[in-house]
């Protein structure tokens, strides 16, 4: 039997860091499997997880919770036929849990699925953000939580943690709370067990997208890049995939990153000095260089305002190399 932990959270709150050191601390010669979605159509997560020692599904394009769970179904059916020890699974940071987890629980997966906790990630900046205390999704996913991870602890002032206390203090039912950074948890959490509760209806939903599949968005014939959209949930997103011998100039992309007055970024993208990871939440830009690089670039934008699409991919094209 397969134990499954939802692992969820809004955007920017850490989740795939979370997933990279849960995937690194795997007991050696158990087999662990993933299913990730993401809100836009390019995949960014998909190439951040690759190569870490577990089977991979990708589902871009919206949230696996809001188009009559085919998606979901195909994609954990077919993880499910490898009889994997643990399966995680990441939603969109802005979808809703109830739906993934009724489909977890129903009577054809008893068989097949344990499920344990439900863990929510939450960054106490949130918490002074009027927008985001208000969204809907952001409130049921801790509504959901059977742990709730207050993660990026390395990152707060005093008046996040004061507010972090007086939101544990209110919320009712109270919920296990364990504060981290770099998504760095214990193992032992994952079996901890999954509670049982009545969660609320989402009144909003993403659109089907029947374009989407089970995985990220490829280039076609001698295309050396592409761009897609996506749009809901009162939110919109703009990707770029560019080609393998596409290279960019670090400084010049990430001074591009600063300048973009948007919600969130997040790419791997090939430069001279290799493939730079780039997250960044509102002004909390992080980059790294990864030891693993995918085969191209991929960039994308997430904001809940009007935007210039155009505008800032004429930007990003002239930090390519020539």
């Amino acid at each position: 039997m397969t134990r499954v932990n939802l692992i969820t959270g809004f955007l920017g709150s850490g989740k795939t860091t979370l997933l990279c050191h849960l995937l690194a601390a795997r007991p050696a010669g158990e087999t662990w499997a993933v299913l990730v979605n993401e809100f836009g159509e390019i995949g960014i997560d998909g190439a951040l997880l690759a190569d870490r020692g577990a089977t991979l599904k990708e589902i871009p394009g919206g949230c696996l919770c809001c188009v009559n769970g085919l998606p979901m179904q195909v994609g954990l059916n077919m993880l499910l036929k490898s009889k994997p020890d643990r399966l995680l699974i990441e939603p969109t940071g802005l979808g809703h849990p109830r739906q993934v987890l009724e489909m977890l629980g129903a009577p054809v997966y008893q068989a097949w699925l344990q499920l344990n906790a439900t863990l929510t990630l939450l960054d106490a900046r949130q918490l002074a953000d009027p927008r985001i205390v208000a969204n809907e999704n952001f409130r049921d996913q801790l509504a959901a939580a059977d742990i709730i991870i207050a993660n990026k602890r390395d990152c707060w002032d005093e008046e996040d943690r004061l507010r972090l206390a007086d939101w544990q203090q209110q919320m009712q039912p109270l919920r296990p709370l364990i504060e981290t950074e770099f998504g760095q948890i214990p193992l032992s959490l994952l079996d901890t067990p999954y509670q049982s509760r009545e969660l609320p209806v989402p009144h909003h939903h993403h659109p089907a997208n029947h374009a989407s599949g089970l995985a990220a968005l490829r280039l076609d014939g001698e295309a050396r890049w592409r761009r897609a959209l996506n749009h809901g949930q009162g939110y919109s997103a703009c990707g770029w995939l560019f080609d393998a011998d596409t290279l960019f100039d670090s400084d010049a992309l990430l001074e591009w990153v600063r300048q973009a007055q948007v919600d969130r970024i997040k790419g791997v993208m090939r430069t001279a000095e290799g493939t730079m990871r780039i997250n960044c939440q509102a002004k909390d830009l992080q980059s790294e260089t990864l030891t693993s690089p995918p085969p191209d670039s991929r960039i994308e934008i997430i904001h809940s305002q009007q935007t210039d699409w155009n505008r800032l991919q004429s930007a990003l094209l002239k930090c390519r190399l020539r």
